[in-house]
């Protein structure tokens, strides 16, 4: 944060409500070596005078200033261009938002090349340690749902955060849609979280039209409630899978949508696969950054859950976990080809991602200069399983031991159908 809020006039904060980026923003003014100063905007009256006479706010400020909750001021974004192209500048302006700035209506100007943009994610593992993983897995990463006292005080939390979201976010930000389609939206993405996207099933089970679903889910994915997951394809004419995947990014609210309010039903919902894959994801982007990130599937069955390109090289990452109810309920094919499977390994100098079990094996993977495909590593490192012009990717985690079994399709040339009937002899 400190390189960036040196390196551009404007910095910009961008995270889920409740995440925790006011309590950072006030820690960098308070190592901050000049004055700052924080313009709440959900104080009426610092409202009030920047929709009166922003530019005299604003340019009469000098150190730091802290922008919080940006996105009820769509028309500040105007008045700061001409303020960061001012050479006698004296200021460094951290915006905080909430939203992300293609969903915010009203905002014509949107500082290109003159803003650094940040996201703020919640809690990870690196930061409440490896003892603690179970707990965030079960109650999501926001900090007073983290720091709940109990499973009840976690609930009565979740349950006046997603009112507060549905009723007052989503028409704060001048959308028109009805906060309780929004949240019947919500609760059936829950059951859908980690598949891939299909629109046209879920218009015809809320009774809408597919247009409307893919602005549902633009609303969520632009207040960083879900996580869109591009696929993988270099070439259109190849048989991959070309739509998204929707995770929910934080596996507390997950939980909650689902009716899970204790650790010990996790285990026994048919979505526990599935949320241990998106808690899975999560980290795995949190230590690795959300940058040319994608996931990797082809019509036969062959997948990779997250696919990384970093310097040129594409890492791939497996994600499973063992168990009866680990099968995700749409996707029964890949659940009968996986027979006993470990699940996640240790990243390179990551902390490990195992759930607190105690009948798992360790992970491995493949020396650094192998490269497999993705296809090899689920089709039991059978190299004609691999189709043309598969991705090489380099493994950083196997989630997942034992490669899934498949079984050899019989030849047709051998039937007793396809042997050609022998000749009469005249």
């Amino acid at each position: 944060m400190s390189d960036c809020l040196q390196e551009a006039p404007a910095v910009a904060l961008l995270g889920a409500r409740q995440v925790g980026k006011t309590t950072l923003a006030q820690q960098i003014a308070a190592t901050w070596p000049e004055r700052s100063r924080l313009l709440d905007l959900e104080v009426p009256a610092v409202r009030e005078a920047l929709v009166r006479t922003p530019d005299a706010v604003l340019r009469g400020s000098d150190g730091l200033v802290i922008v919080d909750e940006v996105q009820r001021l769509p028309a500040l974004f105007e008045v700061l261009r001409p303020i960061c192209d001012d050479p006698d500048r004296r200021a460094v302006f951290l915006l905080l938002g909430s939203a992300s700035l293609d969903l915010i209506r009203g905002v014509s100007e949107t500082l290109a090349g003159r803003i650094l943009f940040v996201d703020v994610s919640g809690f990870s593992i690196s930061e409440v340690g490896a003892e603690h993983q179970r707990r965030l897995w079960m109650r999501g990463g926001f900090p007073r749902a983290w720091l709940a006292p109990s499973s009840p005080a976690w609930m009565r939390w979740m349950q006046s955060f997603t009112q507060t979201f549905l009723e007052r976010d989503i028409p704060g930000l001048g959308s028109r849609v009805s906060p309780t389609a929004i949240g019947r939206f919500w609760r059936m993405l829950a059951h859908c979280h980690g598949q891939v996207w299909n629109a046209a099933a879920l218009a015809r089970s809320m009774d809408v039209s597919a247009t409307a679903v893919n602005r549902y889910r633009g609303l969520l994915a632009g207040t960083f409630m879900i996580r869109v997951l591009p696929p993988w394809f270099e070439n259109l004419g190849k048989r991959l899978v070309k739509s998204p995947k929707v995770y929910l990014r934080d596996t507390g609210i997950l939980h909650f949508l689902l009716g899970i309010e204790d650790a010990e039903e996790l285990p026994m919902h048919p979505r526990y696969g599935a949320s241990w894959e998106g808690f899975a994801l999560e980290q795995t982007l949190a230590a690795h950054g959300s940058r040319e990130a994608y996931f990797y599937a082809t019509l036969r069955g062959a997948e990779l859950d997250l696919m990384l390109l970093r310097r040129g090289r594409r890492w791939g990452v497996r994600v499973q976990v063992h168990g009866r109810a680990a099968h995700h309920e749409g996707d029964a094919r890949r659940h009968r080809r996986s027979r006993s499977q470990a699940p996640v390994g240790r990243l390179p100098g990551k902390p490990s991602l195992l759930p607190d079990r105690q009948d798992y094996r360790p992970a491995t993977c493949r020396g650094e200069r192998d490269r497999v495909s993705a296809s090899t590593v689920m089709a039991g490192h059978r190299r004609r399983e691999v189709p043309h012009g598969g991705p090489r990717v380099r493994p950083i985690a196997l989630f997942g031991l034992n490669p899934p079994r498949t079984r050899r399709a019989p030849c047709r040339a051998r039937s007793r159908r396809c042997r050609p009937e022998p000749r009469s002899t005249p």
